[in-house]
C-alpha cells in the first residue's frame, strides 16, 4: 500500500444499536475497507458478549469502521449512521433496551467531533427528527472485538427470523436511499 493511500485511511466508531445491524449496513458502502463489531464506553476490560447483555459494564455494542476518506468522508458516515437508527431513544433500539444499545458516537479525532457536533446540531436546527436527538459525542474509548461468531453476521445468517425482520428493512433503506453510495460488489 503506498503511503497516499494509507494516509486516507481513517477509523469511525458508532455505536447505534445492536452491532449485527450496523455493521450489515456499513459493510456496503463504496470506501468502507473494514467493519468489527465489538464493545466500547465500559468499566471493565476485555468484556465479552454475555457480560454486554447485562447493561453493568457501561459497555455499547458498537462498531469500529477503516475507511478511505476519498472515497467516502465522515460525513457521509455520519449521515447513514444517523438515517439507520432513532437517534431519539434513550437507551433503546426497538426492541432492544439497555445502556448497551445506546446512541454514541466516539470520535477518534478533533475534526471527526466538530463534525459530529455540527452534523447533530444541523439535524436539531432543520427538526428531522420528531424528538430530540440523544446521541452522545465522546472522545473514543479502548475498542474491544466481540466473539468471532458476532463477526460479519447478517452475511452469515441472512435467513434468520433477526436477520430477516430487524436488519433486512436497514439494508432496503440503504438501498434505496443511498444506492450511489454502494459498493456493488457487497449489496
Amino acid at each position: 500500500m503506498s503511503e497516499q493511500n494509507r494516509n486516507r485511511r481513517e477509523v469511525a466508531i458508532f455505536a447505534n444499536g445492536c452491532f449485527w445491524c450496523t455493521e450489515a449496513v456499513f459493510q456496503r458502502l463504496k470506501g468502507v475497507k473494514e467493519v468489527v463489531s465489538g464493545f466500547t464506553g465500559g468499566t471493565i476490560k476485555n468484556p465479552a458478549y454475555r457480560e454486554i447483555t447485562t447493561g453493568r459494564t457501561g459497555h455499547a455494542e458498537a462498531i469500529k469502521i477503516t475507511f478511505d476518506s476519498s472515497e467516502v468522508t465522515y460525513d457521509e458516515l455520519l449521515e447513514i449512521f444517523f438515517a439507520t437508527h432513532d437517534p431519539t431513544t434513550l437507551n433503546r433500539q426497538g426492541y432492544d433496551i439497555g445502556t448497551q444499545y445506546r446512541s454514541e458516537i466516539f470520535y477518534t479525532t478533533e475534526e471527526q467531533k466538530q463534525a459530529a457536533e455540527s452534523f447533530i446540531a444541523l439535524l436539531e436546527k432543520e427538526n428531522v427528527f420528531n424528538s430530540p436527538i440523544v446521541t452522545a459525542v465522546s472522545e473514543e474509548k479502548p475498542f474491544y472485538n466481540a466473539e468471532e461468531e458476532h463477526q460479519n453476521y447478517y452475511n452469515v445468517n441472512k435467513n434468520q427470523r433477526y436477520c430477516q425482520v430487524i436488519i433486512n428493512p436497514k439494508i432496503d433503506k440503504l438501498n434505496k436511499y443511498y444506492s450511489n453510495k454502494l459498493n456493488t460488489l457487497k449489496t
